[in-house]
């Protein structure tokens, strides 16, 4: 009975604009059909924050221009943009990228009020954390786990305050084991990403796995190389896999944009 319930619920909920799109590839049997979804709202916009993985090369000469290729950069914000502004394309979506390359979490404290809460995204996406342990490892940054979370939580918390309707995503930060990734880097980068998932589960946001998406890529075959071959910044084919999984993952979440 309680499953029963649970199931209508879920699908009576279902409204993400990308999952109406047709670019989630749901692997759950309670998917709904695109009929049973809401379609993008006006004017909704879409924001992407984090570190040079999100980053991935954009133009900063071009980010106040919406949904500009430029801007997006080479990386999955950029997937997922084209995606959706094709499915979309008589709806006014704005998708912006505001990932910078270095960046840890008291860096996107330092800026959240320009490059965030001034935005007004419907649609927030965070993806943070490998350079606060990266950068430690390199003596350039002392910042602890618990610093980590704490400043995560805040940063979230001033989100929450400021913008109460807007829908968070946040992305669990990942390192595969090659490259510039040394045994070094764990356990310490394994607890760095529970505090990630802590903090999204606090403030009950959606969460995407990276890390579990390519452990699983790899027990499937490939190299981790083939991912991304320093161990942090992904190849095509990574980003590709990062657009996917996102999508998917938000597609059956029970945001309405």
């Amino acid at each position: 009975m309680n499953k029963e319930k649970n199931l209508n619920r879920r699908t009576l909920l279902k409204s993400s604009f990308l999952a109406s799109s047709g670019i989630a590839l749901s692997q759950s049997s309670n998917q709904v059909s695109s009929a049973e979804l809401k379609k993008p709202n006006e004017d909704t916009i879409i924001l992407f924050q984090g570190d040079s993985i999100t980053d991935a090369g954009r133009d900063r000469k071009n980010e106040m221009l919406a949904n500009n290729a430029r801007m997006l950069g080479r990386g999955y914000p950029n997937f997922i943009a084209g995606h959706t502004l094709a499915k979309w394309p008589q709806k006014r979506i704005k998708i912006y990228n505001r990932g910078i390359s270095g960046n840890k979490v008291p860096d996107l404290a330092a800026r959240w009020q320009k490059d965030c809460i001034d935005i007004k995204p419907n649609l927030l996406s965070v993806l943070i954390g490998v350079n606060d342990i990266w950068h430690k490892l390199n003596g350039n940054y002392d910042g602890s786990v618990k610093v980590y979370e704490e400043g995560f939580t805040k940063l979230i918390e001033r989100t929450k305050d400021n913008l109460p309707n807007t829908a968070i995503v946040i992305c669990e930060p990942f390192a595969l084991k090659c490259g510039a990734v040394k045994d070094n880097w764990f356990p310490e980068f394994d607890k760095r990403r529970e505090a990630a998932k802590r903090v999204s589960k606090k403030f009950s946001t959606i969460f995407i796995p990276f890390q579990k998406m390519f452990d699983n890529a790899i027990k499937a075959g490939t190299k981790a190389e083939y991912w991304a071959a320093d161990g942090v910044h992904p190849s095509i084919a990574g980003h590709a896999l990062m657009a996917k999984t996102w999508t998917e993952i938000v597609s059956k979440s029970d945001v309405a944009i």
